[in-house]
């Protein structure tokens, strides 16, 4: 474990139900996130990815370990973490704008310059006064992005995100989202089942075994920055970071 981890999961197991016949979901799962770092967990489905978003986030308590932020113990509800579900979220009685206000007014704040601007910044400034009804599931997800980055937060939990969009708006997505963090030194938690996703946007590659859950192996993602969603895929160093991530991953699914 490295002293200046930005964020820090020790020694962390999750059970559900009780001992005698509960099920183990996640089993001593350690992790160390730098400031700054992009980081994509995958692994087989019912592996606790997502439990473990939900642990780090506050939502549920874990059975055995601790989640820390700047070395201090992770709270419920902390501004300094934002979560970004794969589920629409958004309000349908708000508007675009309504729905990006909402992380500043739970905080007693306004700045409607600052939700504006964001909304710009995600590509969707000109649909401020539209309702979620109004808007495609790419704008929808953009309008999401920017009230999650009204909240100001630190950390981004980021939970398939992009996972129900079709191929050609998630690409636009993802090079949305690699633009946006690569001007800021947000450290970015992703979960995705897209091993082209992962590659795509990390600089590393964390693999979880079928459950109960665990970091089976770690890669380190080669591929220098800023990156090219469009062209990437031709990079040989692309394709053999996939090729091995598939293989270990696919004993994974023949164990679940």
């Amino acid at each position: 474990m490295t002293a200046e981890a930005k964020l820090r999961v020790e020694g962390l197991s999750l059970d559900f139900g009780n001992s005698e016949r509960g099920l183990r979901v996640l089993a001593n799962v350690n992790l160390d996130l730098k400031r700054g770092e992009f980081c994509t967990i995958v692994g087989p489905s019912g592996c606790g990815k997502s439990t473990l978003l939900n642990v780090i986030a506050g939502l549920m308590p874990p059975t055995e370990g601790n989640c820390y932020l700047d070395g201090k113990p992770i709270r419920p509800g902390m501004p300094s973490i934002g979560y970004m579900f794969q589920s629409d979220t958004l309000l349908p009685w708000n508007t675009a704008l309504e729905n990006v206000r909402l992380p500043l007014e739970a905080v007693g704040r306004k700045d409607d310059g600052l939700c504006l601007d964001l909304l710009k910044r995600v590509g969707v400034g000109d649909f401020a006064d539209a309702y979620p009804w109004q808007l495609s599931g790419g704008m929808k997800k953009r309008v999401q992005l920017a009230r999650l980055l009204a909240q100001q937060p630190e950390v981004l939990l980021m939970d398939e995100p992009f996972g129900a969009l079709d191929a050609q708006t998630k690409l636009l997505i993802q090079e949305e989202l690699l633009r946006l963090w690569e001007k800021s030194d947000l450290t970015v938690l992703f979960v995705t089942h897209d091993l082209s996703e992962a590659i795509s946007l990390s600089d590393r590659v964390l693999l979880f075994s079928a459950r109960p859950g665990h970091i089976k192996e770690e890669y380190e993602v080669p591929l220098a920055r800023p990156r090219n969603i469009e062209t990437i895929v031709q990079d040989t160093q692309y394709n053999d970071l996939f090729v091995r991530l598939w293989r270990s991953l696919k004993e994974e699914i023949q164990l679940s």
